[in-house]
């Protein structure tokens, strides 16, 4: 057993928000495990996933990310929070998982659930886990429990997220001019385009945007490439379907995370819109960092 946890715990450790890709998977089996055991496991990656095969037991699985020295608390304000999300995969099976906060226990993902992300959040000095525990089952050949995970300290106060779990009023209003600022600036992808489609997904009550680019200012990944109008590249931005979004004309600012490998829309200001909100605080000296500007 001690031989398998090394095993796992091998080669964990990458900070969140660190430059480098972080890579913190587990994939072990049930069959290694005592009856009704405990596995304890302890993961410190920004992202990764998990494969049990063979649910037999339980796996405690303690969340503790290695925070940047600039996600510490300014002095007079609240600790930032970090925020979890977990995705199980289409075939899931064999187990529950839960969430452990303080001694008790949230369930997050049932036996078989719809494949939607799940996220939660936390300040640093609460101490959570992940309970995945077996479900009795009279053949467990063909279970397979797995999901992966991502942690972020960075998230915005109204993250992007398809979680009711996380500010589910205001996840739908459009941004203030502080949250254009800084969304410009800390953003996975800043994309400058228009609106080609909107289509929706009742099942994963998500809505998927056609975005045709006129000119990409970030990406991380690349989300957006050739394949529309020559020299304009497309890609797709999602949001959850309860904000109704329709399609529209003009061009617009959109910003957002990447999230589970899919951009997830965080604001989406006019152009104009966006330029009149950007000289007015560059004229103030209040623009948190400089961005080009037609």
């Amino acid at each position: 057993m001690w031989a398998l946890r090394a095993l796992c715990l091998a080669g964990l450790g990458a900070a969140i928000g660190g430059g480098a890709a972080d890579q913190c998977s587990w994939r072990g089996s049930g069959l290694s495990q005592e009856a009704g055991s405990v596995e304890q496991l302890s993961l410190h990656c920004a992202e990764g996933s998990l494969e049990w095969l063979y649910p037999t037991g339980a796996l405690r699985l303690r969340l503790a990310p290695r925070l940047p020295p600039t996600s510490a608390a300014v002095k007079g304000r609240s600790p930032p929070r970090v925020t979890a999300c977990i995705k199980p995969s289409a075939t899931f099976r064999g187990a529950q998982l839960y969430l452990e906060r303080e001694g008790g226990l949230e369930l997050l993902l049932p036996e078989a659930p719809r494949p939607h992300a799940r996220c939660f959040s936390w300040l640093p000095h609460e101490r959570v886990a992940l309970f995945l525990q077996a479900t009795p089952q009279p053949d467990i050949s063909r279970r397979i429990a797995a999901f992966r995970y991502e942690l972020r300290g960075d998230w915005l106060a109204r993250p992007a997220l398809p979680s009711a779990s996380l500010g589910s009023e205001g996840a739908c209003r459009p941004c203030n001019d502080t949250e254009i600022l800084m969304a410009i600036c800390t953003s996975d992808f800043v994309i400058r385009g228009s609106i080609r489609s909107v289509s929706n997904d009742a099942e994963l009550q998500e809505s998927i945007i056609g975005v045709s680019a006129t000119r990409i200012h970030r990406q991380k990944f690349p989300l957006f490439q050739a394949g529309g109008r020559p020299g304009r590249p497309v890609g797709s931005i999602r949001t959850p379907l309860r904000c109704g979004v329709r399609p529209g004309p003009g061009s617009f600012l959109f910003t957002g995370w990447l999230h589970f490998g899919e951009a997830w829309l965080s604001c989406a200001p006019r152009y104009r819109d966006f330029q009149r909100i950007y000289r007015g605080a560059q004229r103030t000296h209040q623009n948190p960092c400089e961005f080009p500007v037609d």
